[in-house]
């Protein structure tokens, strides 16, 4: 840990303390239940998944308890705009027009944008070859931003990931464009031999935990994070999920 790290830490650990006492009732957060590896339930039932683990990590070292509320992803932001809820994590990627509504913290996860064909479909290879083909993403995500921009328009939009595959198998588009995290892990187990990623990452973007504007969360999940990414129980968790980190 370098020294203007450990002094920074230092500092913001004082202003923690100094922020008061732990919330008495239980934080309501907001998560997308369909959102593998991030947040589902497995097959005994349970919820789980990166997101899950990460912020019930977070939860105990700040001594908070809390209660999920499952939404779709295009209420999570209205909610926490309105104080229904209290915080949010669903692989919200952090961007200048949420970041004017409600507050994020430290960044938890880096991810992109990928493109997922059928396995027999060698001809969609890039986000150009979409421009004449039937397109799903997720409602309300930077993908649909980012399709627009490149005059993609024949675009369904789903409110979770099980939709969209669903509709790609069953032949109802001809690729899903979408968060390479949800994308890689569905080609790779439950989709194997069925669907494939191909082309490039587009646009590399951030996921960060949500709270309504001017909680004093934030600043607490930021430096739990940040403790959690030098002491390595971030990088445990991240290599559960997803295997160790390329170098």
């Amino acid at each position: 840990m370098t020294k203007f790290f450990k002094s920074f830490l230092c500092a913001i650990i004082c202003s923690f303390i100094a922020l008061g006492t732990v919330h008495a009732k239980p934080l309501i957060v907001g998560v997308d239940a369909n959102f593998r590896p991030f947040e589902f339930k497995n097959e005994k039932g349970e919820f789980t998944g990166f997101d899950v683990q990460l912020f019930d990590a977070i939860a105990k070292d700040l001594g908070l308890d809390y209660k999920w509320q499952t939404m779709d992803f295009n209420g999570i932001i209205p909610a926490l705009q309105s104080n229904s809820i209290d915080a949010a994590i669903a692989g919200i990627t952090i961007k200048s027009s949420r970041e004017e509504v409600v507050d994020f913290s430290y960044p938890y996860y880096d991810a992109g944008l990928v493109i997922l064909v059928r396995e027999d479909n060698d001809d969609i290879k890039t986000i150009d070859d979409l421009k004449d083909k039937k397109v799903a993403t997720k409602l309300a995500t930077t993908s649909v931003d980012f399709l627009k921009s490149q005059n993609i328009t024949d675009v369904k939009l789903f409110p979770n990931t099980d939709n969209l595959f669903m509709e790609l198998l069953t032949g109802g588009v001809d690729a899903v464009f979408f968060d390479s995290p949800p994308l890689m892990y569905y080609s790779q187990n439950q989709g194997k031999g069925k669907v494939k990623v191909v082309g490039p990452l587009y646009q590399g973007q951030s996921y960060g935990i949500a709270f309504p504007q001017g909680s004093e969360l934030r600043e607490k999940f930021t430096i739990t994070i940040l403790k959690f990414k030098e002491d390595g129980t971030y990088a445990k968790l991240y290599e559960k999920w997803f295997g160790a980190p390329s170098k």
